[in-house]
């Protein structure tokens, strides 16, 4: 505890590991019981454990904020994009998927076969930034040459045409891309390691699986439907059934 200027200090010592959740958790129940000093007596809890439960609480506080502003600027885009309300649910679904899928598995390497205790709280936003924008790129490309094709062909033929036009590309662009983040593995930094490999199985998975399997998939099931309130062909497909049962039938 630490007081005002030219006050004495007082160090607490945890018997085990002061940065577990367990340390952690008691930083809050220390600064109740300084909110019960004396009148005119002041101290203040800081340095060490509290100061990384402050980072971690300001982190996870920011979590809450980008991760739903970053999803919804993007489904702005998407929808647009593609003139669809559907689209952009199922693109930000697999993006999510993508990103839990590569959390969990990076989460599984770092603690069974790296053997660290822990990873730094502030990962898995780091994470997903870099996830979803490298993601939403790989989508955009693909979707829009889907809704291409799909305006001449239909969805399913579109959907097909798409991926042999696309996929190539995208699969070069994510092993280059992939390689590139795998260089910070070769850094002598925790934090660094853990970002490069991360980065680099999410794109790998979001290459292989996600836009090459999921979402085409997705698409194909989903049909027509996929371009709601538009249709394969663009435009408002209401409007357009609207348009047609007013206009009169041809004179013979």
């Amino acid at each position: 505890m630490i007081g005002q200027s030219n006050s004495p200090e007082l160090d607490i010592i945890f018997r085990s590991d002061p940065f577990t959740d367990t340390a952690l958790n008691e930083v809050p129940k220390l600064r109740d019981r300084l909110d019960t000093l004396p009148p005119g007596v002041s101290a203040l809890l800081g340095s060490g454990t509290a100061v990384q439960y402050d980072f971690n609480k300001a982190t996870a506080n920011d979590t809450k904020r980008i991760v739903p502003l970053a999803l919804l600027v993007i489904a702005v885009i998407l929808g647009l994009l593609l003139q669809s309300i559907v689209a952009p649910l199922v693109i930000i679904g697999t993006v999510l998927a993508s990103f839990f899928g590569t959390l969990g598995l990076s989460l599984v390497f770092f603690r069974y076969v790296v053997g660290d205790p822990g990873v730094d709280a502030s990962l898995p936003i780091f994470a997903f930034i870099f996830l979803v924008a490298l993601g939403v790129d790989y989508t955009i490309f693909l979707m829009s040459r889907v809704r291409e094709e799909a305006r001449l062909h239909g969805t399913r033929e579109g959907v097909l045409r798409a991926l042999s036009a696309t996929g190539p590309v995208i699969t070069s662009a994510g092993i280059i891309l992939a390689g590139t983040f795998s260089v910070l593995m070769t850094l002598p930094v925790t934090f660094a390691f853990n970002i490069g490999f991360m980065v680099a199985v999410g794109i790998l998975l979001d290459t292989f699986i996600v836009r090459t399997i999921m979402l085409p998939a997705a698409v194909e099931i989903i049909g027509d439907k996929i371009w709601w309130p538009s249709s394969p062909s663009g435009g408002s497909a209401v409007l357009r059934d609207q348009v047609a049962e007013t206009e009169p039938a041809p004179a013979r």
